[in-house]
């Protein structure tokens, strides 16, 4: 004797939530965990592709330097600045910015220990030299390099040097920095420093410009 199948009526699908309302939640819940996934990725591929410059090595993350500490670091550098200006003509604007920025305001290892803030180079048979493992853009893309930079005695003399670098040019090139020498602002001299390839990276003129308006260094340069 087979035995009757019993029709089993399908339930209206939304009858099968006893709460709607819960759905809801837990629906808002997995959209939010998505967006919050989404930009997490999108700032750690923000971090892996951002520009690293050959001063990056730093011995304190820039987000933990307060602000009175980044003013002090200016203010400390700022009577040098505006005292070689009145001998080579760069703005102190600019001397300043390239300080902060190269060095992470006298923070970064090169700057704090060999008092290099500029990030200057040297022969690798300096013995007032140090080897650094850095970051240089080349044909489009960073890479990794290990180069050796010189060793100052004091941030005075590196801000000493920097400006005579600037103002007597290379060994094989006087002329080499004449464009910032011309720049009669800073923005020009920072796109001066831009175009005779003082750094590899693309952007260096419009951080330098940028530095500059944001911390107001223009104060400093002689009117």
């Amino acid at each position: 004797m087979s035995k009757r199948k019993r029709n089993v009526k399908k339930k209206p699908w939304h009858t099968l939530f006893k709460n709607p309302t819960s759905v809801f939640q837990t629906i808002n819940r997995i959209a939010i965990f998505i967006i919050c996934l989404f930009l997490l990725l999108a700032l750690l591929k923000w971090q892996w592709d951002k520009p690293f410059s050959p001063m990056e090595d730093w011995l304190t993350p820039s987000g933990m330097i307060s602000q009175k500490q980044k003013r002090a670091f200016i203010e400390q550098l700022a009577p040098t600045a505006q005292e070689l200006e009145q001998t080579y003509g760069i703005l102190p604007s600019v001397i300043l910015a390239q300080a902060a920025l190269e060095s992470n305001y006298g923070h970064s290892e090169l700057a704090s220990q060999y008092y290099n803030l500029f990030g200057v180079k040297t022969e690798a048979s300096d013995p007032n030299g140090v080897n650094f493992v850095t970051d240089e853009y080349i044909d489009g893309e960073w890479i990794e390099i290990t180069d050796r930079f010189k060793v100052y005695s004091s941030w005075e003399e590196s801000l000493r040097k920097h400006s005579e670098l600037l103002y007597y040019g290379t060994s094989w090139d006087e002329d080499f920095y004449s464009d910032v020498l011309e720049g009669k602002n800073y923005k020009a001299q920072a796109k001066g420093l831009q175009s005779a390839g003082y750094a590899t990276d693309p952007g260096y003129a419009n951080k330098i410009i940028e530095m500059i308006e944001y911390w107001q260094l223009d104060q400093y340069d002689a009117k």
